[in-house]
């Protein structure tokens, strides 16, 4: 059996699996690096003021984190079967997201440094 015949049948190349399966593992460890950076953000100095911006910059880490989390095994689902059918890989929605909470949380992490 030759590369062309496995390629009939659908199987991708290992190499472009085992990299969707990176990117999986990524959005797993982003996930949980939000989770633990929201609960850090609320439970770090407790007695330094800001509480409603800790509360919202963290509750904001923390509901992202859960978002990677939860779009992170269908997303690798629908890549694995897009490599399999040779179709155009689907868009990264929750990317976009990211960036921008990110950017709220580094704004509200300068307004607390500030109030200090």
């Amino acid at each position: 059996m030759t590369d062309s015949d496995d390629a009939a049948e659908g199987e991708p190349d290992y190499r472009a699996s085992m990299a969707a399966e990176r990117t999986y593992l990524a959005y797993v460890r982003t996930g949980l690096a939000l989770l633990v950076a929201g609960v850090a953000v609320v439970g770090a100095l407790p007695h330094a003021g800001a509480d409603v911006l800790r509360r919202v910059m963290g509750i904001g880490l923390i509901v992202l984190g859960a978002i990677v989390l939860a779009t992170a095994r269908p997303r690798w689902l629908a890549i694995d079967r897009a490599m399999r059918r040779r179709e155009p890989l689907p868009g990264a929605p929750v990317v976009g997201a990211l960036g921008f909470v990110l950017v709220a949380a580094a704004a509200l992490a300068v307004v607390i440094v500030l109030s200090l």
